[in-house]
């Protein structure tokens, strides 16, 4: 069962472990599972989760039990966890259709370029933290649904909203189309993290490590800085944009109160 067979089938990816399974049954995630393969000794513990899913739907994916042994030969790997489940993606949907509409406060984390697994999982799992509303991603930046891209965001890949721009997509047009700021972070940025006022719409956008956001992109955005101590300038991805999506959502957290309450939210188109 290889993930890039997957893709290709209508779709459909891995969800492997209970806090993730839990999240993909649970209603909030945009995707559903197709079907459900556990071992036996672990049904007891997810009971409560497939009975609510049953009662939720009209038609609940078939669960299949089985050892141990026979779900690492169907499955390729190992499965220390004895809990596997196909999930299907559905409709893609637009990036505008998950920003909420201006002038309503809102946090979008962009991702140009990140090709690792482990940090674009942590980067949702951040996203997921701090409230996002929602993370785009460029056509260069890898799955979020990867199975260990799921694993590593502790499932925040399956509940937070996201979406994937066609392959040239400039960001600074997408940023003003949604009224939004565009906030290039790199350790070469112009501007202290700590010093950027309050912004209630604003795109955080990050790059891969080391080579970092174009130079393009850069020279058209604001650009930000982390501190750090004088000789070593280097954050891995996932950690700075953690920090600097807690202070984003710290500053503005009065203003995005106020706004929320002057201002109704538009749905997704």
């Amino acid at each position: 069962m290889r993930e890039r067979d997957l893709v290709g089938r209508a779709g459909r990816f891995i969800v492997e472990g209970e806090v993730t399974l839990r999240l993909l049954l649970s209603g909030r995630a945009r995707f559903s599972a197709e079907s459900i393969l556990i071992a036996p000794e672990r049904l007891p513990g997810l009971a409560d989760a497939l009975a609510a899913q049953a009662a939720r739907l009209a038609e609940p994916p078939p669960v299949y039990l089985a050892g141990k042994r026979v779900m690492s030969a169907v499955a390729g790997f190992p499965i220390h966890r004895g809990v596997l489940a196909i999930g299907l993606r559905g409709p893609e949907p637009a990036a505008g259709s998950l920003v909420p509409r201006s002038p309503a406060p809102a946090l979008v984390l962009g991702l140009a370029g990140l090709t690792n697994h482990d940090n674009v999982g942590g980067l949702f799992r951040n996203a997921a933290a701090f409230g996002a509303d929602a993370v785009l991603l460029d056509a260069a930046t890898c799955d979020p649904l990867y199975r260990k891209a799921i694993r590593v965001s502790a499932g925040a890949a399956l509940i937070t909203p996201f979406a994937r721009l066609a392959p040239g997509a400039d960001w600074l047009a997408l940023a003003g189309r949604l009224g939004l700021v565009p906030l290039a972070l790199s350790p070469g940025g112009a501007e202290e993290l700590t010093d950027l006022p309050a912004l209630p719409r604003a795109l955080l956008l990050l790059g891969s490590e080391g080579p970092g956001l174009p130079a393009p992109l850069m020279a058209r955005a604001r650009t930000l800085r982390i501190a750090m101590a004088p000789g070593f300038d280097s954050l891995n991805v996932a950690t700075a944009g953690a920090i600097a999506l807690h202070h984003l959502v710290q500053a503005t957290r009065h203003v995005r109160a106020t706004m929320s309450g002057n201002c109704r939210r538009e749905p997704p188109n």
